[in-house]
């Protein structure tokens, strides 16, 4: 069993996701950034780790939304734990990770094409059935230029895209 982590982060009422490259297994199919549990990991360090490698912020990563497995084929089935982000500070930035990676408003997730072990979560999500979620705050001031509510791809202004909401 792969064990696996992926975050929930809200803000203003929008969902952060990611798209995944074109170099990567299920290309172009969305997902919530996290990544694999590495030996002598917690599940939280794990989470931790891979938005700081992924997304260049540091996260205190709280309680866990929900929890899956799934298998891909004939793949080594996958448990996917979804934990909410609490809060982050730095600025979202990928890091070459993914092919897109933007804020959706929680009432349209589900228009994206997520990876089938994300689709459970993303209903849940988007029908407001997860009750322990609350909005991820950012531990240092937003230095965006952009108007509230911008919803547009995150990552590295050097590349052109706008700053979170």
């Amino acid at each position: 069993m792969i064990r696996v982590v992926a975050a929930v982060t809200v803000r203003a009422g929008a969902v952060l996701v990611c798209q995944r490259s074109a170099q990567r297994a299920h290309a172009g199919k969305w997902e919530f950034p996290g990544g694999k549990i590495e030996a002598g990991e917690t599940a939280a360090a794990a989470l931790a780790r891979e938005l700081r490698e992924e997304l260049g912020v540091v996260a205190e990563i709280g309680e866990r939304l929900w929890r899956t497995r799934h298998r891909y084929g004939t793949a080594e089935p996958v448990e996917i734990e979804f934990f909410a982000v609490r809060s982050y500070h730095g600025e979202l930035c990928d890091r070459g990770h993914f092919a897109d990676v933007r804020w959706q408003p929680r009432e349209r997730l589900r228009e994206l094409d997520f990876l089938d072990a994300d689709r459970d979560v993303v209903a849940a999500l988007a029908q407001g059935r997860i009750t322990a979620l609350a909005e991820t705050t950012r531990a240092t001031p937003a230095e965006s230029t952009d108007p509230p509510g911008v919803l547009a791809s995150t990552s590295c202004r050097s590349r052109g895209a706008r700053r979170d909401p």
